[in-house]
Order: C-alpha cells, then sequence, then structure tokens
C-alpha cells in the first residue's frame, strides 16, 4: 500500500498556494496549469472515499464503485449487519496484484465479518494511480465477487479513445509489392487513461488478436490487415486498416506440394460415421513452401482450408483437396469418401422392475422360518438391462444375482432398482413383509456385514461380499471385529475360512489372494494395534498441546478429554496439527453440535494444506489451508450457508437430507478418506459425499493464483480444525488417522 498524505502536508500546501497568490507570485506547471489548479485537484483526490459493501450474498459485492481519481484515496470496506449481512458470512475484499493486465501497485486484502472488532467495517489509506485494478473475494466459492475500477487523471472521465497508427515494411518490386513476406507494426497513443492494448485482425472477416510484435505475412496474394487500440478506460479507437500485396520471390520450385487427408468421428458396424465426419487435410513442400490448402465438399466450389472440416449432413459425402506453393505450383486434385448417418435414439427410459415373495405364510400373513424375493426387470427400449440391484432393511445395494432369502425374525423391507445399458436407473421400489420364527434356525453368522465388498479391518479387498453355503456373507466369516491376541493368528483363521470358500466354489484364486492380502495390510492383532490408527488427539493434555491455534477464536480442553470452540476468544481460525504431513490416509473423529439456543455449529475439517507460515503474503495464516487446502464442512442448519455437513466447501455441495443430520448435542462419527485425488465423506458409518479434485465442479477461482481443482491442489498436507465464533459451537474428541498405502 502506497504511504498515506497526510493532513499536515494538505495544509501546509493550501497556506503555500494562499500567499502566492497574495503576492502575485503564483507558479504555473509546464502544462500551462496554475499550480493552484493542480493542488485543487489533489486536494479532491485525497478527499476521495470509495467504498464496497457485501451482506448475504456470496456472488455478489452489494455495492462497488466503477471509476476514481488517481491519487490518495479512502476505500471502505462494510460487511455488516447494517449492510444486510445476517449468516455471519465473512467476506474479502482483495486487490490483484499478479496480473500483467491490471495495475498491480495498491496491495489490499481486506477481511471483514460482522462479529469482528470492528462489526464489519474497514478502511484504508491507498494512493491510486491511472489504469485499471482487479479486485475480488478470496473466500473459496465466492468467485463471481469480482470487478474492475478504472482509475483516470484529473478530476474527469476518460471518454477519448485511443489514436492508432500502422506501418507496411519490407522488400518490394518495381509494380510495390512485397517480395516474400510484409511486415505491420502498429503504434498506438493515448493522453487521458493510457493504452491498454493495441489489437488486430487479418482479412474482412478475420478474428481480432492481441498485438505484442510486428505482424508478419508472408503468404502470397493480395491482404488486409486491421487494427485498433483501447485504453485502460475502456474506450476504443476506430479501426484502421492497410492494404498491400505479397508475392513469391524468384524460384526454380517446379514441384507442386505433397497432400493427405484423414477422415475421423464415431463408426458405427458398418463403418459409417455418426452424426460427423471431421476431415483434416495436410501439405508439405521442400521447395518454396505451402502457400494455401484448399477443399470443396462434393461438387461445391473451392474454400480456402482453415482448419478441420466437419460435415454433419446425413449422406454419402466426397471431399475434394488440393494444395498450391509459393511458386504457385498446384497439386493434383485428391478425395475422400465416406457416408454420415443419423444417431439412434438414445434410450432415455429405464427398465421397469418387479417382484415377488414366496414362502410359507402363517394366518397373520407373516413368513414362516424365511422369505424368498425374486426380483425381475425388462428393457423395452433397446439397450437392455445391464444389471439389478437391491438393498436389505436400508442397507447398501447389492448386486442381485439370485434370488434374497431372508432369515432372520422381524419386520423386513427390500428395496430394488435396475439400470439398462444406456445409464437409466430405474427409481427404487419396496416391498415389506414379516419373518417369524419357524423351525429353521436362522444362519450362524459370528457378525453382521451387509457391505458390497469384503473389507477387513478398514481394508477394502474389492472381492464381492457374496452369500456362502452356510447363508453368512463372506464378511461375516472373516470375524475382523472379534479381539485377536495375535496377528499371525487372525491370518491362519483368514486362510481356514478363505480354503472351505475355495474348495466350495464360492471365491477363486485371484479373489483368495486379495481377501489374504487385505487381512495382512489390516494389522488386526497386532501389538498395541487393532486398526492401525495412530490417535493425534486423545483426550490428554500431552496430545491437546501438539496442537496450534492460528488466527482467530480458540479450542479448549473439556474434563471429558474433548474440545470445545469459542468459549474464551472469539473470530475465524484454526487449530492444526503441525508435527507431520499427510498424503493418502482415512481420518477418523467425532464432533458434537453445541451451539447455544436455536443456533447450530459451524465448522470443518481442513485437510492437505501445506505450512501455514510459508505463506508470507497472506495477512492471516490461517487463509493458506482456505485457499490452498479443503475443508469438509461441519453444519447442521437448514438455514444459512449452502455447503452443509459433508460438502467440500466451494467445491461440492451435500444437502442436509443426504447428510443424516443427527439431534443437537448428540456425537457424530465422521472418517474422511483421501486416496489420491479422491475424497469420501462418511458420517456415522453412511457414505455422505464421494469427491474428485480433477475441476468440473461447483469451484470457481476466488483469485487469479488459486490453483483450482485440475490436480494442481497438493497430493499431501496438514490436519486442521476450524472455529468460526463464539454462537458457532462445536466439539470434537477422538481425533485418529491412519496413512493409507
Amino acid at each position: 500500500m502506497k504511504p498515506v498524505v497526510h493532513g499536515q502536508r494538505r495544509i501546509w500546501a493550501a497556506l503555500l498556494a494562499a500567499l502566492l497568490v497574495v503576492f502575485g507570485l503564483q507558479s504555473v506547471s509546464a502544462a500551462g496549469e496554475p499550480d493552484a489548479e493542480r493542488a485543487g485537484r489533489a486536494r479532491a483526490a485525497a478527499d476521495q472515499v470509495l467504498t464496497w459493501t457485501a451482506g448475504n450474498d456470496i456472488d455478489k459485492y452489494l455495492s462497488a464503485p466503477a471509476t476514481a481519481v488517481a491519487g490518495p484515496a479512502t476505500i471502505v470496506f462494510e460487511n455488516s449487519a447494517a449492510t444486510g449481512n445476517t449468516t455471519g458470512m465473512p467476506h474479502t475484499l482483495t486487490f490483484a496484484t499478479s496480473d500483467p493486465e491490471f495495475n498491480g501497485d495498491v496491495q489490499l486484502n481486506i477481511l471483514a465479518n460482522p462479529s469482528d472488532d470492528r462489526g464489519g467495517r474497514h478502511t484504508a489509506e491507498v494512493t491510486l494511480t491511472p489504469g485499471r485494478y482487479f479486485y475480488h473475494c478470496t473466500i473459496p466459492g465466492h468467485g463471481a465477487m469480482q470487478g474492475i475500477l478504472v482509475v483516470t487523471e484529473g478530476s474527469g472521465e476518460d471518454t477519448t479513445a485511443p489514436e492508432a497508427t500502422a506501418e507496411v515494411t519490407g522488400t518490394r518490386n518495381t509494380e510495390g509489392a512485397y517480395v516474400g513476406s510484409a511486415s505491420v507494426a502498429v503504434e498506438a497513443t493515448d493522453e487521458g487513461s493510457g493504452v491498454d492494448r493495441i489489437e488486430y485482425a487479418i482479412g474482412a472477416d478475420g478474428a481480432w488478436q492481441p498485438y505484442t510484435a510486428p505482424v508478419v505475412v508472408d503468404r502470397v496474394g493480395t491482404h488486409t490487415v486491421r487494427y485498433r487500440a483501447l485504453d485502460r478506460a475502456g474506450n476504443v479507437s476506430a479501426v484502421g486498416s492497410v492494404e498491400f500485396t505479397v508475392v513469391a520471390p524468384q524460384s526454380d520450385d517446379t514441384t507442386a506440394p505433397e497432400t493427405s487427408a484423414t477422415v475421423s468421428g464415431e463408426r458405427n458396424a458398418d463403418g459409417a460415421y455418426v452424426d460427423m465426419a471431421t476431415v483434416t487435410v495436410s501439405a508439405s513442400d521442400t521447395g518454396s513452401g505451402v502457400n494455401t490448402i484448399e477443399y470443396a465438399v462434393g461438387s461445391g466450389a473451392w474454400q480456402a482450408y482453415g482448419g478441420p472440416v466437419m460435415v454433419h449432413q446425413v449422406g454419402t459425402h466426397t471431399v475434394r483437396y488440393r494444395a498450391t506453393d509459393r511458386a504457385g505450383n498446384v497439386s493434383a486434385v485428391k478425395s475422400v469418401g465416406f457416408t454420415v448417418v443419423a444417431a439412434p435414439p438414445r434410450d432415455t427410459t429405464p427398465p421397469v422392475t418387479g417382484v415377488s415373495v414366496e414362502g410359507t405364510k402363517n394366518s397373520a400373513g407373516a413368513y414362516v422360518g424365511s422369505a424368498k424375493v425374486t426380483v425381475s426387470a425388462t428393457d423395452a427400449h433397446g439397450s437392455g438391462v445391464a444389471g439389478i440391484e437391491y438393498s436389505l432393511d436400508g442397507g447398501p445395494y447389492l448386486a442381485y444375482t439370485r434370488p434374497v432369502v431372508v432369515d432372520r425374525a422381524g419386520r423386513h423391507t427390500v428395496a430394488y432398482r435396475a439400470s439398462d445399458e444406456a445409464g437409466n436407473t430405474s427409481a427404487p421400489l419396496t416391498v415389506s413383509f414379516t419373518v417369524v420364527s419357524g423351525q429353521v434356525p436362522p444362519p450362524p453368522c459370528p457378525e453382521l456385514d451387509e457391505r458390497l465388498t469384503v473389507f477387513v479391518g478398514e481394508v477394502d479387498s474389492g472381492v464381492p461380499n457374496r452369500v456362502t453355503g452356510n447363508r453368512c456373507r463372506i464378511g461375516e466369516l472373516i470375524e475382523d471385529e472379534r479381539e485377536w491376541t495375535s496377528h499371525a493368528l487372525f491370518l491362519k483363521h483368514v486362510r481356514g475360512v478363505l480354503d472351505e470358500l475355495r474348495k466350495d466354489g464360492v471365491v477363486d484364486r485371484r479373489e483368495y489372494q486379495a481377501v489374504n492380502q487385505a487381512a495382512r495390510r489390516s494389522g488386526i492383532g497386532s501389538p498395541g494395534q487393532t486398526d492401525g490408527y495412530r490417535a493425534i488427539l486423545d483426550g490428554s493434555a500431552e496430545s491437546f498441546a501438539a496442537w496450534q491455534q492460528v488466527g482467530g477464536g480458540s479450542f479448549a480442553l473439556n474434563p471429558d478429554g474433548s474440545i470445545t470452540s469459542g468459549t474464551t476468544r472469539s473470530g475465524l481460525g484454526m487449530l492444526w496439527f503441525p508435527e507431520r504431513k499427510y498424503g493418502d490416509f482415512s481420518l477418523k473423529l467425532q464432533w458434537r453440535d453445541d451451539a447455544p439456543g436455536t443456533g447450530n455449529a459451524n465448522s470443518g475439517v481442513f485437510v492437505r494444506f501445506p505450512q501455514i507460515h510459508d505463506h508470507p503474503e497472506e495477512s492471516r495464516p490461517e487463509w493458506a489451508a482456505i485457499k490452498y487446502g479443503h475443508e469438509v464442512q461441519v453444519f447442521d442448519s437448514p438455514t444459512g450457508d449452502m455447503y452443509k455437513t459433508g460438502s467440500v466447501y466451494g467445491f461440492d455441495r451435500v444437502g442436509l437430507a443426504g447428510a443424516g443430520v443427527t439431534q443437537k448435542g448428540t456425537w457424530n462419527d465422521y472418517e474422511i478418506r483421501v486416496e489420491g485425488q479422491h475424497y469420501s465423506v462418511l458420517r456415522n458409518g453412511v457414505l455422505i459425499n464421494e469427491f474428485d479434485n480433477t475441476g468440473g465442479q461447483d469451484f470457481v477461482p476466488s483469485r487469479p493464483d488459486d490453483p483450482g481443482t485440475d490436480g494442481r491442489r497438493f497430493a499431501s498436507g496438514y490436519i486442521g480444525l476450524q472455529v468460526h465464533g463464539t454462537t458457532d459451537v462445536v466439539s470434537y474428541r477422538d481425533v485418529r488417522i491412519k496413512e493409507l498405502p
């Protein structure tokens, strides 16, 4: 930020101007302007106040200036209840400094929050120079809050366009044509806000391009180059143009260019192109060089080839092509032929499903001993049924391969759905029934495991968790939740289970090895390790002391070993674990909504952010986590911020219905799995969000230097817990982490 012009200096300048007038010694500037007028203009600039306001909207500032006068100015940024912020959401006002298209001489980054010590109203003194400033909000998800401030000299707005001229140079023959090539140099001047950029276009219909150096035209023929200039206030000069002819230098080249063409596109079984064929033509010439390539569709006229030719019309086509070199030699005409057909109608109708339940019923209609559920599906729209899935009593959907036998006493609901080869999935339907005890005992399964694949501890083997001959699933026979006295004993048990399953044909050799390897990686039964997780916040004062608080707010350690936010200090900040960085991992913890009254906890778990003290350009260190890491949201309020629990803040939203809200004061289990750039969020054992950090999400860059979601985010980093304020109270406990291979 440039130095402030102090009021004392303004007073001395005014007194000096008055004395000069009294004694008739008023000075005149080199431009003929009296110093008094110039000083008056400076005072006007110094007195200018530029105000930005924000409120509940996260996609725009409520008000912002469009123009300003060069010189000192007071910046006011207000994000308060008075300006309409009723959610407590913070916003920033930041001036970009690294974009060469805009002025970068004002270092401004103001964070305003209605609950901060200034009530959300902040001021800063700056000195503006002529040109354009780009401003924006640096909080992720607020990328549309941005704009441009145009600063002009003097007290008025620049409305005069620049002046642009062009000159053509090169070697000319006696007829005035340029031999081999012509170079077009463009210049522009502007006495107002200054020249912002120059643009040029070749030909009457050519697209405008940025001018950075003289334009060299070496194609034989007559050419027109248009040009224009724009100043920093947005004024555009009149379009100028130069016309000239380029001829080839004398050459003994008598050999025509070599040409070739390829046809590409989606093809059907008959070899026809579906909806469109793309013809790409190329030419080479070792003599004078290729000057032009031409093509013609069917018997149509020859046209200049500027890029691949796309043919959409249904039917059989021929595309002819030829090339001319700079010596005037023309290649023989060649052609390619092909057929274009319309794409078949897209299947948008899901399959039709049906269900039947069989078994022996008692007088009350309940099934005695067991019920057999048979699901069917048909697809009458061409693509065919791809698969059927079912879910028992709200569990995960599993692949349906044969009738489902339910023999556990109680009320049951089976949901079912089907998908076709075109990707259409039918709406889930359900059938409910009651099973009562009969002479057939329930299956002797050691534990219940309805997951889709076989997990050993936390390790997914990838093997389908299918039902075995004794009516138990593979995962139920593994007994990974039992207390094992040694890892070797557990592995022996797993091998025994797998040997029986291999003998019965339930698993093959590859699946046998996959489950056995998962058992080895699980570490179950190892000394001091039951699931491979390391406690990094276990409720002790020692583990709490290993974490560091940055920014506003605070966490306090409670007698029961949990920690609670916002109890001793207000503001937005973060508690982070600086001991080490983690790459791929599974992070488990518990959190509880302890917000007072009718409010809700507002917090989040930061993952994979860099060392926060390595970013001195940030006015507050916790912003390194916000800008360069990911925040997995904790927020169960039905109103306010659109990113609810389980969301990856600013990138991937989860609604309240999908998050599985629990009552306030209830502990929630939270697991965040990060593998490569794939994020999974589980709440109370239910997968509520999956996010791939590969772009195309809700993300809009908040500033030019934001890494975004194209894979440049960090592959490893630190862990942190957000504190949002004294009214957004949240508690955490039992924070554990396990590195994944």
